[in-house]
């Protein structure tokens, strides 16, 4: 918990066998003095360890922030990417759907086409059928006048 320059040193040195007194009187100011010093000394680890303390918490605080900042910055990249490749695939819907209504609106057309020329084409086989069977009554008719000038 302490290091070892952070002890509290007691004042005074140990006193050796012949200066020690045996008398009832404590010294003046000694015991108390050094308890004093012991409370003073361990108010200013305590005050030295609290601002510490508070120091790396207020780091810890200040990176955790930072790490939390680049998390969010990197997923926000992904999403940002997302979104725009979302706005690209919906532009390009777009120029598809553009596209494919272009390429009906064409088919439609060559349907209308194709049905009038095989509505035509009909109408030739038509044509030709009504020429057949003129051509048909046309030589009956002959070959009738024909028989009766001969008869």
């Amino acid at each position: 918990m302490y290091s070892q320059s952070s002890l509290p040193l007691a004042h005074g040195g140990v006193a050796s066998s012949s200066s020690f007194s045996f008398s009832s009187e404590p010294e003046p100011g000694g015991v108390e003095e050094a308890l004093l010093q012991l409370v003073q000394d361990h108010h200013q680890t305590s005050l030295r360890l609290r601002e510490v303390t508070e120091k790396a918490k207020k780091d810890a605080i200040k990176k955790a922030a930072r790490a939390a900042e680049l998390m969010v910055d990197a997923v926000n990249g992904g999403v940002q990417e997302s979104f725009v490749n979302e706005k690209r695939i919906e532009y390009e819907i777009r120029a598809l759907t553009a596209t494919i209504t272009r390429f009906t609106k064409q088919t439609d057309q060559w349907l209308s086409v194709t049905h009038s020329m095989n509505s035509a084409i009909k109408e030739f086989g038509d044509f030709e059928n009504w020429m057949k069977i003129m051509e048909f009554d046309c030589k009956s008719i002959t070959a009738a006048i024909h028989n009766i000038h001969q008869a």
